[in-house]
């Protein structure tokens, strides 16, 4: 048998077992679906697992502790984002959003003039509260999801407390007392984080004593 004869019937050998070996691959894959499947959920489990811990809720940080020493220039710097909508002096005119003076302590939704969605006061009542401010300062849309408002939100905690600082020149409102402080900490502490601040023993039953002999 001539040399080129050979190696023409040694190729066509190799074509053949690689055809086969891959028609094998394609109909496992096909008759065996389950196996892309398995695959999927667990992707979608450590995702959901966070890298195996417990999934906590995004929330705003309690921050009224840090309202009475915070720096009034730079919650002034950080609203300059917002004057494309809202204006911050005595008797200034409504734009896209309303005007802010002596927005703490004021009834929601009561600015005249302003044409509001009208669900505000039904998240944590009808008065913005430094609480209630510091909770939609941190996500308009996650704290009224109908809100106007189309703000992404004040993420740094020490920002949101410069801006309460300086909006609460607007108006010359009092510091947040230590029962609001004390109210933003337990409402805004996560439960898992309150539990883990707890004492170790906290709820455990106390050792019962063992009789002594007499």
């Amino acid at each position: 048998m001539k040399k080129f004869d050979f190696n023409m019937i040694f190729g066509a050998l190799l074509c053949a077992g690689i055809i086969a070996m891959l028609a094998g691959f394609v109909s496992r894959s096909l008759v065996h679906p389950e196996r892309l499947e398995a695959d999927a959920v667990t992707v979608a489990a450590a995702e959901a697992g966070g890298g195996g811990g417990a999934a906590k809720v995004a929330m705003a940080e309690p921050i009224l502790g840090l309202v009475a020493a915070a720096d009034v220039e730079r919650g002034k710097a950080v609203v300059k984002a917002c004057a494309a909508c809202h204006t911050f002096e005595s008797g200034g005119p409504n734009g896209l959003g309303p005007n802010l003076y002596e927005i703490v302590g004021r009834k929601k939704q009561s600015h005249a003039g302003f044409d509001y969605s009208g669900t505000l006061a039904e998240q944590g009542g009808d008065v913005w509260t430094y609480h209630e401010l510091n909770k939609f300062l941190w996500k308009p849309k996650g704290y009224d999801p109908k809100t106007k408002m189309n703000f992404i939100g004040v993420k740094k905690p020490e920002d949101r407390a410069a801006v309460l600082a300086y909006l609460r020149t607007l108006g010359n409102h009092a510091v947040p007392t230590q029962a609001e402080i004390d109210a933003d900490l337990k409402d805004l502490t996560p439960a898992e984080d309150a539990a883990a601040a707890a004492p170790a023993d906290a709820g455990k039953e106390a050792p019962k004593e063992e009789p002594k002999a007499h």
